[in-house]
C-alpha cells in the first residue's frame, strides 16, 4: 500500500469530441435495452437481473481524516439506506453463469447540491462491484466490448479477434474469462468496489465495502440462487460492512482517466453501513427495482470522475428514460 499523502492536485481530461462519443453510446445502449427489454420484460440495459433488496442505516463516523471529511462524511450523523443486489449482465442468466455482481445502495436524506447542477440531491447513490479495478482503460473500449456481447459469444469472439488482433484476441478473451469467472461467495462475505473514481470535496477517492467478520462465513450453497441465500441469511440475523474510501496521490500512483489501473493507496473506514434483521418483502423488491441507483445521484461534493464516469452520466440517464417510455417509473 502506497502511504503518500492525499492530495488535491487531480484533474480531469476532458476531449473535445466526448459530448457527441457519449450520445453515441446511450444511442447504442438504448438498442441493445430495447432488444432485452422485448425478451425479459422491461428493465435495465445492464444489471438486469435483480437479486435481492434491502433496507438499512449508514453511519458516518467521527474524527475522520481531513480528505474523508468531506460531503456526506463531513460529520457524524445516520442516512436510511435502500438497498438493491444484482447480476451484473444483459441477460437474466442462472446465477451459476459466470458475472460481475452489484452491491448498489442509495443514502436518503442527505443535504445540499446535486452533482447534476439541477437541482438538490435526493440522494447519494453508490453502485459497488466485486472488481476492485475496472476491466477496460476507458468507456469506448467498455461500449464496444458490451454491444458486441450484447449479440452473443460469436459476435463477441469476432470483435475480439477484430480489435485485439490473432495473437491479443485469445488474450481478451481469457482476461474477460478471469475477470468474469472470479470466484465469488456471496453478499454477505464479498468485498465490493466502486473501482472507479469519485470526488470528496477538493480530494479524489475510490470506495471500498467491507464485510464485517459477524456476517458469518459463506454459505457453501450460496451460489445456486445469491439472493435467496442473502435473504435467508438477512432474515436471520443483521448484517454489517465498513464502507471506505482510498486517496489520489498523484496522477501515476491513482489516475483519473484510465479506470483500468488499481490504486495501491491505503482505505480508511468512514461509515458503517448496518442492515437489520428482515424478512424479504415483494415490495421492497418492487420499490429497489422501480428505483434509480446513479453515480451521478450525488452531493456535488462527491460528483463522479472520470471518462467512465462522464459516460455513465449520459448513458444512464437514456437506460433511466428507457425504462420510463416501457411503462416503468425510472
Amino acid at each position: 500500500m502506497s502511504t503518500q499523502a492525499p492530495s488535491t492536485a487531480w484533474r480531469e481530461r476532458i476531449a473535445a469530441d466526448e459530448a457527441q462519443r457519449y450520445e453515441g453510446y446511450a444511442r447504442i445502449f438504448a438498442e441493445i435495452q430495447r432488444r432485452k427489454s422485448a425478451r425479459y420484460g422491461t428493465g435495465r440495459a445492464l444489471h438486469r437481473k435483480q437479486l435481492s433488496a434491502a433496507r438499512g442505516e449508514l453511519r458516518v463516523l467521527p474524527d475522520l481524516p481531513e480528505f474523508a471529511r468531506q460531503g456526506l462524511f463531513a460529520a457524524p450523523a445516520s442516512y436510511e439506506v435502500l438497498l438493491r443486489l444484482s447480476n451484473g449482465g444483459l441477460d437474466k442468466a442462472s446465477d451459476k453463469m459466470p458475472d460481475i455482481r452489484g452491491f448498489s445502495f442509495k443514502v436518503l436524506g442527505v443535504q445540499g447540491d446535486s452533482a447534476l447542477g439541477n437541482a438538490p440531491a435526493q440522494s447519494q447513490d453508490f453502485t459497488l462491484i466485486n472488481q476492485e479495478k475496472f476491466a477496460f482503460t476507458g468507456s469506448a473500449e467498455f461500449v464496444d466490448f458490451v454491444e458486441a456481447a450484447s449479440h452473443g459469444n460469436g459476435a463477441l469472439l469476432k470483435f475480439l479477434f477484430k480489435r485485439y488482433g490473432f495473437l491479443g484476441g485469445p488474450l481478451q478473451l481469457a482476461k474477460m474469462i478471469r475477470i468474469a469467472g472470479k470466484p465469488f461467495k456471496g453478499f454477505t462475505t464479498e468485498t465490493f468496489f466502486s473501482s472507479v473514481p469519485l470526488a470528496c470535496g477538493p480530494y479524489a477517492v475510490r470506495v471500498r465495502l467491507l464485510p464485517a467478520a459477524s456476517n458469518g462465513p459463506a454459505s457453501p450453497d450460496a451460489g445456486k440462487d445469491w439472493g435467496a441465500n442473502f435473504s435467508q441469511r438477512l432474515a436471520s440475523a443483521a448484517l454489517q460492512y465498513e464502507l471506505q474510501l482510498q486517496p489520489f496521490v498523484d496522477e501515476k500512483t491513482t489516475p483519473i482517466e484510465d479506470a483500468s489501473v488499481n490504486w495501491p493507496t491505503s482505505y480508511t473506514t468512514v461509515a458503517l453501513l448496518t442492515l437489520p434483521q428482515q424478512a424479504a418483502s415483494q415490495a421492497l423488491l418492487a420499490q429497489a427495482e422501480a428505483a434509480v441507483f446513479d453515480p451521478w445521484q450525488a452531493l456535488v461534493q462527491h460528483r463522479p470522475l472520470g471518462d467512465v464516469q462522464r459516460a455513465r452520466k449520459v448513458v444512464y440517464f437514456q437506460s433511466q428514460q428507457g425504462r420510463r417510455a416501457a411503462g416503468k417509473p425510472a
